[in-house]
């Protein structure tokens, strides 16, 4: 399936899944219960995720913190059924990921997920405006073109519309593609190292921009990172090491 249609299939008009009564941490977004996968084949299969129990409460911020090869990013693509597990279950606002088809999981992408990378994956025959109200577009949503113009102003870009991703700068581009996952207002934001491919200051105005996301909208954010002091900003941090939970911190509910 196509990189495009695997992030932005949906059918359907989009809801606000995220409005909830009791915000913040009412309820479970995420669960996932003895998650295993491996990869590769006889002597040379690795263990990548192992005996992943893990639950995040909607409207929590939870940062997701280790050393390369830990697999947090692995965890990531789990939780948005973009990696299916060997075992385990995998729920999302109340979905069991597992049951799905790809199609199914891509729509249900659409709807529910915003998803943002290290690597911006913006569409480069698509002008900025294009790029983000691709979603809203599969989603049939009527006015598709005017909401990615106001989430394109909410993130700073209003003068830059019509420019295509290579006449963007990458903090641009990396406003762009926030832009494009909040634009469906899903109940769920992920963004993987989205600081990783920027430079200081601009992955700090990114960082606000993210942040600014989940506060006024109640999205749970699950954010992966190295960075301590980044992931001291969440509700709660969850440490991996070799493909396992070492530790869990913070204020929420433990899991």
């Amino acid at each position: 399936m196509p990189f495009e249609k695997m992030l932005f299939a949906g059918s359907g008009p989009i809801t606000r899944m995220n409005d909830i009564s009791g915000f913040p941490f009412a309820g479970d977004a995420i669960v996932l219960s003895g998650v295993n996968l491996s990869l590769g084949r006889g002597a040379a299969r690795v263990n990548i995720l192992r005996d992943i129990d893990l639950n995040i409460r909607r409207g929590e911020a939870v940062g997701l913190l280790g050393p390369s090869g830990s697999g947090k990013s692995t965890l990531l693509m789990v939780m948005t059924g973009l990696e299916r597990p060997d075992t385990g279950s995998v729920r999302v606002d109340g979905e069991e990921l597992q049951r799905l088809s790809e199609d199914a999981l891509a729509r249900f992408r659409g709807k529910n997920v915003g998803i943002v990378f290290q690597a911006f994956h913006l569409i480069p025959t698509m002008t900025a405006l294009e790029n983000v109200a691709v979603p809203l577009e599969l989603a049939g949503i009527a006015d598709a073109f005017e909401r990615a113009a106001s989430e394109l102003a909410a993130v700073g870009l209003s003068e830059r519309l019509s420019h295509y991703p290579a006449e963007l700068s990458g903090g641009e581009q990396q406003r762009v593609a926030l832009a494009r996952a909040l634009a469906p207002n899903p109940a769920i934001l992920v963004a993987d190292e989205p600081t990783g491919n920027l430079d200081e200051q601009t992955g700090r105005d990114i960082v606000e921009l993210l942040f600014r996301g989940h506060a006024e909208r109640g999205t749970t954010l699950v954010l992966v990172t190295h960075d301590n002091t980044l992931a001291a900003r969440c509700d709660r941090v969850i440490r991996l090491r070799s493909g396992q939970i070492e530790s869990r911190t913070g204020a929420a509910a433990p899991a």
